[in-house]
C-alpha cells in the first residue's frame, strides 16, 4: 500500500501492524535513515594466521553461467548489460549480484579465474557507501562468501582485502537492529568472519561486537524445540548454513586460549543436534523442505548439503520420526504412517515483532505419498510489494479454509501483517490405526458472528480425512495439488486423483458441490508452475475431505 492516502481504515490498520514492534526497531529505524556514515578507507589489519583446517562448506547450484552472466530467480542477466545496479531488474536479483555465492557453489574451484575478475570488478565498480551493494544484509553475505572463497584456498587481490576492511568498518555503522531477525544475525556472522580473517585490536572489536549480537540473538532466534523463529523451513534451513559456518569458522581460525569464542562454538553444536531435527520434521520424504511461511526451493542449500557439511564436521543429523508429533514451540504437526507424512501448520505466524516472512497459512498442511508430493501449499516466487506477492502471501493460495476474500492473518504490503491468526485447541495424538492432529485459529474472529476455523485430520493406513468448522456462507477448504497430480471430478461430491505413476487416489467431499479450479504452484524464485486445486464449500459451516489410497 506504497502512498496510500491515509484514513482512519489505513491509521487502524498501521496500528495493528506496528504495535507488535519493539522499541529499539523504531529507534533503530529512525537512526538507519537519518545517520550518514562515511566510509573509513583506512589501511587494512593483518591477517590472522590459521588454527585448523577449513571444512569445505555446503554447496549451492552455480549462478555464474559465464565471466560475466548470472543466473538468478530463474532470469539471466549479463553484467555487460545491467551493471550492478539495474533498476529495470528487481531488488532480490540486485542483491543475488552482490552475495557473491558462485564463489562457493558446485564446482567453483572450475570458475576461480572468473570469481577473481568478478571480485576486482565489484571492487572498482561500487564505490564505498553507495548503491545496492552497500547495503547491510548483501554486504555481510559478501563478505562471508569472499573469506569462504580464500579459506578454500584461493587468494584474494590485494584490493579486496583492503575492501573487506572497508566493508566491515561500514557494516558495524550500519547494522540492522531495525529488522532484527536474520538480517542482524547475518551482520553478526559477517562481523565474525572478518574478526577472525583479520587480527589486531580493530579486528578484535569486531569478534566481540559479533559475539555480543550472536549471544543475544540465538537463544532469540533459536527455539527450544530447534526451529527458527520466523517459522519458515527455508530459513531454518539458512539459519543451520549459519552456524555450521560459524562452527567451521572458529576450528579454522580461532584461538584456543579465546574461552567466549569456543563456549559459543560448543552452544552451536548442541543447537544444531535440535535444529536438524526439527528440520527433518518439517521436510517430505522427497527429502526437501515444505512450503509453510516463505519458502522455496534454490534459495538455502538442500536438505542433503547441510548433512553432508554437518557429517564433514563430525555432527550427527537425525532421522525424521514416525508417528504423530507436535514441535512444542514451533507448533507445526507431523503424522507419518507407513507410506504417508503430513505436515500441519499448527503454529503462530512468526515472532509478533518480525512476521515480514509470515503467510496467512493456518492450519494449512502438506500431504506426500512416499516421494510424491500430493497436497501442497503454493509456495513463493516473488518478493516486493505488488499483487502476485499478496496473493502468495494470502489464505487462498495454501491448503486451508478461506472465508469469503478475508485472509486468516491481515498480510498486507510486502511484507507486513496487521491482525494475526492464533492457534488454540491444538494437539496431537492416536493409536495403532490411526494418527489425529487438530487445531483452531482466531484469524476470523473479528468478522461477524466471530467465527472460528477448527479443522482435524485423521491419517490411517490407507487414507486421509480432513474435517472443517467454520461458521460463514462463503467459506470454502481448498486443496492445492502438486502438479505431478491430474485431478478428476466423476460425481459432484467424489473423483480420483491420478499419481504420475499411474496410481489412483479415491477423493469423497461432503460439503457443498465441489469444483476443480486453476491454481499454481512456485517452488522456485520466478518460477510459477499450473496446477489444480479442489474446492469443498463449507455447508452449515461443515465439511469433509477423505482421500483414499488403498
Amino acid at each position: 500500500m506504497p502512498n496510500a492516502t491515509f484514513t482512519p481504515a489505513r491509521a487502524a490498520l498501521l496500528w495493528r501492524t506496528t504495535r507488535h514492534l519493539r522499541l529499539v526497531q523504531i529507534i533503530g529505524r529512525a537512526w538507519f535513515r537519518l545517520y550518514q556514515p562515511r566510509p573509513d578507507f583506512a589501511p587494512p589489519p593483518p591477517l590472522a594466521a590459521p588454527s585448523g583446517p577449513w571444512t569445505p562448506p555446503a554447496r549451492r547450484v552455480p549462478s555464474l553461467v559465464s565471466p560475466t552472466t548470472f543466473r538468478f530467480l530463474n532470469e539471466d542477466g549479463s553484467l555487460l548489460e545491467t551493471g550492478w545496479d539495474d533498476p529495470a531488474r528487481s531488488k532480490l536479483w540486485r542483491y543475488n549480484q552482490h552475495y557473491f555465492d558462485d564463489l562457493n557453489a558446485e564446482e567453483a574451484g572450475v570458475r576461480a579465474g572468473w570469481h577473481r575478475a568478478l571480485i576486482l570488478d565489484w571492487v572498482a565498480a561500487n564505490p564505498p557507501g553507495i548503491g545496492s551493494g552497500w547495503e547491510p544484509y548483501p554486504t555481510s553475505l559478501r563478505i562471508v562468501n569472499w573469506i569462504k572463497w580464500a579459506l578454500a584456498g584461493h587468494e584474494l587481490p590485494p584490493e579486496a582485502v583492503a575492501s573487506l576492511a572497508v566493508q566491515a568498518r561500514w557494516l558495524t555503522k550500519r547494522l540492522e537492529w531495525h529488522l532484527l531477525g536474520n538480517h542482524l544475525f547475518a551482520n553478526a556472522k559477517a562481523l565474525l568472519f572478518v574478526g577472525l580473517w583479520f587480527d589486531g585490536p580493530e579486528a578484535a572489536r569486531w569478534r566481540q561486537r559479533a559475539l555480543s549480537i550472536l549471544a543475544l540473538e540465538v537463544p532469540e532466534q533459536i527455539l527450544p524445540d530447534g526451529g527458527q523463529f520466523e517459522l519458515s523451513p527455508m530459513y531454518h534451513a539458512l539459519a543451520i548454513e549459519d552456524l555450521l559456518d560459524l562452527v567451521n569458522l572458529v576450528r579454522a581460525r580461532g584461538r584456543p586460549d579465546d574461552v567466549d569464542l569456543s563456549r559459543a562454538a560448543a552452544d552451536w553444536c548442541a543447537r544444531l543436534s535440535l535444529m536438524f531435527g526439527w528440520l527433518a520434521i518439517l521436510s517430505h520424504p522427497d527429502g526437501r523442505i515444505a512450503f509453510f511461511n516463505d519458502s522455496a526451493f534454490g534459495i538455502a542449500a538442500e536438505n542433503a548439503e547441510l548433512a553432508g557439511y554437518a557429517g564433514r564436521l563430525g555432527l550427527v543429523v537425525p532421522h525424521p520420526p514416525a508417528g504423530a508429533l507436535r514441535l512444542p514451540n514451533s507448533g507445526y504437526a507431523r503424522l507419518a504412517k507407513n507410506e504417508a507424512v503430513l505436515l500441519a501448520d499448527l503454529a503462530p505466524i512468526g515472532p509478533d515483532y518480525l512476521p515480514g516472512h509470515a503467510h496467512a497459512d493456518t492450519l494449512s498442511f502438506e500431504l506426500s505419498l512416499g516421494t510424491q508430493r500430493v497436497v501442497v501449499n503454493s509456495g513463493t516466487s516473488v518478493y516486493g510489494f505488488g499483487a502476485e506477492r499478496l496473493r502468495q502471501r494470502g489464505t487462498a493460495a495454501h491448503s486451508t479454509v478461506t472465508l469469503g476474500n478475508c485472509d486468516s492473518s491481515e498480510v498486507w504490503s510486502g511484507f507486513r501483517v496487521g491482525r494475526r491468526a492464533r492457534v488454540i485447541d491444538a494437539g496431537v495424538g492416536g493409536d495403532a490405526d490411526t494418527l489425529w492432529a487438530e487445531g483452531a485459529h482466531d484469524g476470523y474472529v473479528h468478522l461477524p458472528g466471530h467465527p472460528v476455523h477448527r479443522r482435524r485430520w485423521e491419517l490411517g493406513p490407507t487414507g486421509l480425512r480432513v474435517s472443517d468448522s467454520l461458521a460463514g456462507d462463503e467459506a470454502e477448504a481448498r486443496y492445492h495439488l502438486h502438479p505431478d497430480i491430474e485431478a478428476l471430478q466423476d460425481e459432484p461430491h467424489a473423483g480420483h486423483l491420478l499419481l504420475p505413476n499411474g496410481r489412483s487416489l479415491r477423493w469423497i467431499a461432503e460439503g457443498g458441490s465441489v469444483h476443480i479450479a486453476r491454481s499454481s504452484w512456485h517452488p522456485e524464485f520466478g518460477l510459477s508452475l499450473p496446477t489444480s486445486c479442489l474446492v469443498v464449500p463449507l455447508r452449515d459451516g461443515q465439511a469433509t475431505l477423505s482421500l483414499n489410497w488403498a
